[in-house]
């Protein structure tokens, strides 16, 4: 096949030019530029396997099935480039036929824009689907590497496809006889969705608010009523499955359902009637007319249009009543079995009545309630708590001869702060009970550890009640006692905090939270083991001649006004940082 000179001469250049690690599990996103594996070889230089196509024209949004065969082989990695520049980025998405042999990796800025092998099991045959983008090239070709064993690897230039209305390759395509069709997925839609006639002449649902169902992380959702008729849409980036559900409450179960599968490499559309949490049962007839699909990007689209109400359809509501809305994504497999979604849907935070004033709203992947939990309990355990336990251990000779409301002033801001840390809690842990009525059996160990906190919360202030006089001989069990209960309140509310970061219903953006929750945890260590310091420098530097007792005490003045300073400075530092801690989790809490 001729190819341009310049492209291919840096195409394989980057053979000898830009080595990566080689992965036996496919996680080989380091080699998107070059697509070499670092097996310490060069690449052979007869290629025994060869990619084939089934169709030689596309149009954006349309489907062609790639193959890759020929001997045995461990790895592989496959892109669609730009055939006028093969040093170029990848182009389109793909979607997989079987994902025990393969995955899909992102390269660049494209999702699912590569794929790659799963493990080193031996195999003769990968299948593939190519989807074709709307800012695709006039010609692609398709690329691959393949690894038959560690050191023994070869590229493969596999055919060029053209747009239509483009004139085909004058040369032949590296494909054997036969394996070439000119028939391809149809699809109906032709662009992206848009935003024009949102609050205007259609209601449509945005996560995140405003975005643009253009984009790889929109989710889109709109009605427009067309006199006896409602037309629908619906898109978002899945490579399973979209499905909104309309609801009379916020909870799953009796809903009214549309999905929007993607099943080998076309899309499905139906509906289906929800009984509780019970698998869903899609309808042999769903009443839906001009249904149309797109793939592109990573991105799955559907629309559709159904009449207003539909008596003769049991389980189909009535679209001109007040419903809730959810909106949800999840894995589908070959055969359009869906699986359950691995995040929290979408809900809106109201009933809406989708025929009324058009509206352009957002919603939440988070119920109130459980936003509320995670923003109390972090308000408790990120600051009261953590500046009560630094005041009680460290200020002690700071604040001893300064009162509030008749106490050392000390005691009264440590017991201020933790009586505000058992109300919160006390608080917080009733609100995924009220929201879930009752035992979550979904949430892993969160819940367990949960209560185990809230009871050694309640238990360290009644202990505290019974505290023994300063000079009482069982006054320092009490105080071990005291300190290891709290102590172990406060690492069990961590490690609970971190697991419930991740739980469907309060899904902190990742990593983000896990770095953050390090941050902080690393934050009041590093204070405490300051102040520890400080004090232990603080009583050396006081240690005089026993007998000097002028000197003892000029040492002392001096010394206790010089580490009053220093903790009360290290002080403020500290509940700054803490409240900056605290905003970027409210913030976050507030985003989903």
């Amino acid at each position: 096949m001729e190819l341009p000179g310049l492209a291919f001469v840096v195409w394989m250049l980057s053979c000898f030019c830009a080595p990566t690690d080689g992965y036996p599990n496919g996680k080989v996103r380091e080699a998107c530029t070059s697509m070499i594996p670092c097996h310490g070889s060069s690449p052979q230089p007869s290629p025994e396997h060869t990619i084939t196509v089934n169709g030689t024209k596309f149009k954006p949004g349309d489907s062609i099935e790639v193959q890759l065969s020929g001997p045995d082989f461990e790895g592989f990695f496959i892109q669609a480039r730009d055939a006028e520049h093969l040093d170029s980025p990848a182009v389109g998405s793909f979607m997989l036929a079987d994902r025990r042999l393969s995955q899909l990796l992102t390269c660049g800025r494209t999702k699912n824009s590569a794929v790659s092998h799963t493990s080193k099991a031996k195999k003769k045959l990968i299948k593939v689907y190519w989807i074709a983008p709307g800012d695709a090239p006039k010609r692609v070709q398709f690329l691959a590497t393949v690894v038959k064993k560690y050191k023994i690897w070869e590229k493969v230039l596999g055919p060029i496809v053209s747009q239509l209305n483009t004139a085909s390759p004058t040369t032949p395509l590296h494909t054997t006889p036969g394996t070439i069709s000119t028939s391809h997925i149809v699809s109906y839609l032709s662009k992206p969705f848009n935003v024009s006639g949102c609050g205007r002449t259609k209601f449509c649902i945005r996560n995140p608010s405003n975005c643009d169902p253009a984009s790889a992380s929109c989710f889109f959702l709109s009605f427009q009523q067309e006199k006896s008729s409602v037309f629908i849409e619906m898109s978002g980036p899945s490579e399973g499955y979209l499905s909104f559900a309309l609801s009379y409450d916020q909870w799953m179960g009796d809903d009214d359902t549309y999905l929007c599968i993607n099943e080998d490499h076309s899309v499905h559309v139906s509906t289906t009637y929800l009984i509780g949490r019970r698998y869903p049962i899609l309808d042999s007839e769903h009443a839906l007319e001009d249904v149309s699909w797109r793939i592109a990007n990573g991105v799955l689209q559907c629309s559709f249009r159904r009449r207003v109400r539909l008596p003769d359809y049991k389980g189909r509501f009535n679209l001109d009543a007040s419903y809730y809305i959810f909106l949800a994504d999840g894995e589908a497999s070959e055969g359009g079995l869906i699986y359950k979604h691995s995040r929290q849907p979408l809900v809106t935070n109201g009933i809406y009545n989708v025929m009324g004033l058009p509206q352009d709203i957002g919603g939440s992947r988070s119920p109130i309630l459980i936003k509320a939990h995670g923003a109390l309990m972090f308000v408790a355990w990120i600051t009261t708590v953590s500046i009560g336990v630094i005041v009680a251990r460290f200020f002690k000779p700071v604040w001893s001869h300064s009162f509030l409301f008749g106490k050392e002033m000390w005691f009264q801001v440590h017991r201020i702060l933790m009586l505000t840390t058992v109300t919160l809690t006390s608080i917080s842990f009733l609100l995924p009970f009220i929201y879930r009525g009752g035992w979550s059996r979904q949430a892993g160990f969160h819940p367990y550890l949960g209560c185990t906190v809230m009871a050694l919360t309640i238990f360290q202030p009644l202990m505290a009640g019974f505290r023994p006089s300063r000079h009482a001989p069982r006054r320092q069990l009490f105080n071990w006692f005291h300190w290891s209960t709290g102590t172990t309140a406060r690492i069990l509310a961590v490690v609970t905090m971190f697991l419930g970061m991740d739980l469907p219903a309060l899904d902190l953006p990742d990593p983000w939270d896990t770095y953050t929750m390090i941050g902080f945890v690393g934050w009041h260590v590093g204070t405490e083991v300051l102040l520890e310091i400080h004090s232990y420098c603080l009583v050396r530097k006081v240690e005089v001649i026993e007998d000097d007792r002028v000197q003892i005490l000029q040492s002392l003045t001096s010394a206790e006004a010089e580490g009053r300073l220093f903790k009360q400075i290290v002080l403020t530092i500290y509940v700054c940082g803490n409240i900056v801690f605290l905003i970027a989790f409210l913030a976050a809490i507030n985003q989903i």
